[in-house]
């Protein structure tokens, strides 16, 4: 019956699900290396099932007429992965004192990337066919848009692995939480409330479920951001590519330590004082006498004091701010993610991208949302985190690049700053 075959799609989905969270945590645990591992094995097939989308549908001008179709397009996938890898290979390796001696090689790496993107370029030309080259092109535009969604917008998430954990898990938990709260937003409020349509790509979303979403997903990720930093695990950078893993230890940034906060005295004048003093941890500040440099917290029926402002004191981990950031990212614009997804499966005429996860489909039916999410955090930690990438090592690395002279030069400025501090 359609009630047993709806209850057995959930219970295969729950299942698979499971299995996928399982494995999720597994490999987090398992180190840094196996989480690199897992992205690149993701990059490997959220490629080839986008560019099978329009191979599926155009197969027989594609096998009749095109030689080398799908080696071209797959030697154009790796020359974009050794090119965003190596660079990522090198700057770890300058940050790895014990892995200098691996810089002589290192530096052949942007030369041999342009080889292979030489290569590729002249193989791809070689293969057009007069009478088909604007199908070729349009095919080649399909696999640069291609390579842009999948490794364009992680290009940079081997960096958020290796800052700590944190900015690889956290991003992904909350993309996952505004799916879900969406979800359940949109089957429990849906049209309820607002009955205009949100967007045409995705007939099923609601208004009710994206702002549901989005406000559970602000909830959650200020909780989470705070349980995730008492871990080292999540919080210690590393540049140690390590196959066993072994316990993270550092002194850790100011972000993961428990800070107080005053939240801003002005916030309160706009609302009744009644209403305020409801409020939890709010304090009214007086002045004694009508001096504003004698304040305290003002005391009821007291004739010499006059209300001055109020106070709320909170006791929160900084990186707790960065999350509800990221969160209102992962509900205003990640989803747009998937919009983007459900289009390209309307204009070809598929219900998902494959049937590699039971119940799911494809991969890119699960991280539609998180490849810009991915992209957005590596921007926020280099603008509001950590804003220089400099360490000693890449310092030592950059010495040795130095002529004699440039050397004592270097050596006399050194000297002479930390004489003066």
């Amino acid at each position: 019956s359609r009630d047993e075959s709806r209850l057995r799609k959930v219970l295969t989905r729950v299942a698979s699900s499971l299995i996928m969270i399982s494995l999720f945590v597994a490999i987090l645990l398992s180190g840094h290396v196996y989480v690199c591992a897992l992205v690149f094995v993701l990059e490997v097939l959220l490629f080839r099932e986008l560019v099978t989308v329009r191979y599926h549908a155009h197969f027989d001008r594609i096998d009749r007429t095109i030689p080398l179709f799908r080696t071209t397009q797959w030697m154009w996938f790796f020359v974009s992965i050794f090119y965003t890898y190596s660079e990522f290979a090198v700057e770890m390796i300058k940050n790895n004192t014990k892995l200098h001696y691996l810089l002589e090689y290192a530096h052949w790496a942007p030369m041999l990337s342009f080889g292979l993107y030489t290569g590729t370029f002249v193989l791809t030309i070689a293969t057009m066919q007069t009478g088909h080259i604007k199908f070729q092109l349009n095919q080649l535009c399909w696999t640069i848009v291609v390579l842009c969604l999948t490794v364009g917008q992680l290009k940079y998430i081997m960096h958020n692995v290796y800052n700590g954990l944190i900015w690889f898990t956290l991003p992904i938990l909350l993309v996952i939480t505004n799916d879900v709260a969406a979800y359940f937003s949109g089957i429990t409020c849906g049209r309820k409330f607002i009955r205009r349509k949100f967007v045409e790509l995705s007939p099923n979303k609601t208004w009710e479920g994206f702002i549901g979403g989005g406000l559970f997903t602000v909830a959650v990720g200020w909780y989470l951001s705070r349980f995730l930093a008492r871990f080292t695990w999540m919080t210690c950078p590393t540049n140690q590519f390590a196959l066993f893993p072994r316990e993270l230890e550092c002194e850790g940034e100011n972000i993961f330590h428990e800070a107080t906060t005053y939240f801003p005295s002005q916030a309160f004048e706009m609302a009744p004082r009644a209403l305020i003093r409801l409020w939890p941890n709010v304090v009214e500040v007086c002045s004694v006498g009508g001096d504003v440099q004698n304040l305290m917290a003002c005391i009821s029926g007291a004739a010499d004091q006059k209300h001055h402002h109020w106070e709320m004191a909170l006791s929160i981990v900084p990186v707790q701010l960065h999350a509800i950031s990221l969160s209102l990212f992962a509900s205003l614009v990640a989803p747009f993610g998937g919009f983007l997804a459900s289009a390209i499966k309307r204009a070809y005429g598929i219900k998902d991208f494959d049937s590699i996860i039971p119940g799911h489909g494809g991969l890119m039916d699960r991280f539609d949302c998180q490849l810009i999410m991915a992209l957005a955090t590596w921007v926020h930690y280099n603008t509001f985190v950590k804003i220089t990438t400099v360490s000693v090592s890449k310092l030592l690395y950059m010495y040795r690049l130095l002529g004699e002279e440039e050397r004592k030069q270097f050596l006399e400025k050194i000297t002479q700053i930390s004489t003066a501090n």
